[in-house]
């Protein structure tokens, strides 16, 4: 397999990429601003559940793309976990060739339209822009950009799928159809492996339907990309719990040979403070999950969830910013944020955070619940607080949050929703005790291979990490898949 030096080398002498370059100084695309993107508007967007970011026109898109300097040595390549050609596919769109754009970006990442909304670009790939590195200036856009390129393509109607090598019917299991999941069979499909990916829910996409409101990634976006999984020849089984509906050595006696456990991190994690089993005090699971999945917000559907008018989301994540957003759109007069930090410490992205000070969400930070209360009823109707303040680092780098003694006051509530974070599914751990795990119930892997402490058993993404982001986990996966080549070929190919 040629290095990512020598790929680069070889298109660097593609004549179009000479015209480019010769087409505009290097002086003249540093002066053309950063694009931004087109959005609803806050007060019109928080009362449905449209996608807040509406894309790049073709012309916006070319004028970006003409910031790109076509570095000699590409950081941005380095700070991409599934290692995109960034170059190549932004220097296609400023050609205009789009779809071709599209298709280098599917040459190592399965889902290029979910990655250009829900990857944080920022601490990533355009936090390695020689823009940000050397002139202390803004990125390009690389975000925006793959979300044009993979949007053009799918309204195009000329959707490409990429070449799989001839079948060699060796049978390899993935585990979890999310993004670590969908990552390994993007990859395995093409090496020529016959991949079946079980899924427990009724839904193909893990996290990416369940756990990601549709205003910002629509479910239809989710559905195009592991549509064209489908069409490269991945088989998915839902409603399988692996561990339950069969185990991993049944499915060994039908013939598979590999597997990948990409079963996430389903297990909410709670605060454990007095009152917290009331009802309506929801974790950010069952809340999203009631939302995104079972149609909670649509009143004629079975699987109603009960959001009121004052809502308190504890946390500070993403997933702290998409149940908040959620309860405003679900009709919540004052739908609240109470992180024990302040903003500046806060793990979401900055855009998500933007975007919710935009709809009118209340940031109560230096703040943590201490106690909850309810009525006859059982329903929560108000919430102690307590406010903090901000030590010494910790071991995460931000600052400690310490309690003021003496500064409880209450805050009326009708809808909690804890989002502090989840613990990583225990089921396929559970079923096989063999497995090594961390004290924190993940599973251990070699870094450089994914495999686990039973041979021919690999792992990725939150099971592994604990928590993590889309692009990680999909990281992990594609990391995983050439392990599991590498093992498979000289396990049983060459046999």
């Amino acid at each position: 397999m040629e290095s990512i030096s020598d790929i680069l080398k070889s298109e660097r002498q593609q004549p179009w990429r000479d015209e480019l370059r010769k087409s505009m100084k290097a002086k003249e695309r540093t002066a053309i601003p950063r694009v931004k993107m087109p959005e609803q508007e806050p007060h019109v967007r928080n009362k449905n559940h449209k996608e807040v970011n509406m894309g790049l026109t073709d012309e916006k898109a070319m004028k970006e793309a003409q910031r790109c300097l076509d570095c000699v040595d590409p950081t941005c390549i380095t700070g991409c976990p599934v290692g995109i050609n960034i170059p190549k596919f932004i220097k296609r769109i400023e050609q205009g060739e789009f779809l071709e754009s599209a298709k280098t970006l599917k040459e190592t990442n399965a889902l290029p339209a979910v990655c250009g909304r829900v990857c944080p670009q920022e601490a990533q790939c355009e936090a390695n822009c020689f823009y940000v590195q050397k002139l202390k200036k803004d990125p390009v856009a690389i975000g925006f950009l793959e979300r044009f390129a993979a949007d053009y393509e799918r309204n195009s109607g000329s959707i490409s799928v990429p070449e799989v090598e001839n079948r060699n019917g060796i049978k390899v299991a993935v585990i979890g159809s999310g993004p670590s999941g969908l990552a390994v069979a993007g990859d395995m499909i093409k090496w020529g492996y016959d991949v079946t990916v079980f899924e427990a829910l009724h839904e193909i996409g893990g996290v990416l339907k369940y756990g990601i409101p549709e205003f910002r990634l629509p479910n239809e976006i989710v559905d195009v990309e592991i549509d064209n999984l489908k069409q490269m020849g991945v088989k998915f089984e839902i409603n399988f719990i692996v561990g339950t509906t069969a185990t991993v050595d049944d499915l060994k006696e039908e013939g598979f040979v590999a597997f990948f456990v990409g079963s996430g991190a389903g297990l909410p994690k709670f605060m454990n403070i007095p009152g917290e089993n009331y009802r309506r005090i929801f974790s950010s699971n069952e809340y999203l999950t009631r939302v995104n999945l079972m149609n909670a917000a649509n009143p004629e559907y079975d699987t109603p969830v009960f959001s009121g008018k004052n809502v308190a989301v504890i946390g500070g994540g993403n997933t702290a910013m998409d149940s908040v957003r959620t309860s405003k759109r679900l009709g919540a007069d004052r739908s609240m944020i109470i992180y024990r930090r302040s903003i500046e410490e806060m793990p979401a992205r900055v855009e998500e955070v933007k975007h919710a000070q935009e709809e009118d969400v209340e940031f109560m930070t230096l703040n943590s619940p201490v106690e909850y209360f309810a009525g006859e009823n059982g329903n929560v109707n108000k919430m102690t607080v307590q406010k903090m303040e901000l030590g010494e680092p910790d071991s995460s780098g931000r600052r400690r949050p310490i309690r003021l003694e003496g500064s409880e006051y209450e805050v009326e509530v009708n809808t909690v929703v804890v989002a502090i974070g989840v613990s990583p599914n225990p089921l396929i751990p559970g079923s096989m005790p063999e497995l090594e795990v961390t004290d924190w119930g993940t599973i251990k892997v070699d870094k450089e291979t994914m495999q686990s402490s039973v041979e021919g058993i690999f792992a990725g993404g939150d099971i592994v990490r604990g928590g993590a982001t889309v692009i990680l986990a999909m990281g992990d996966g594609r990391r995983a898949a050439k392990g599991m080549h590498e093992y498979l070929k000289a396990k049983v190919i060459k046999k």
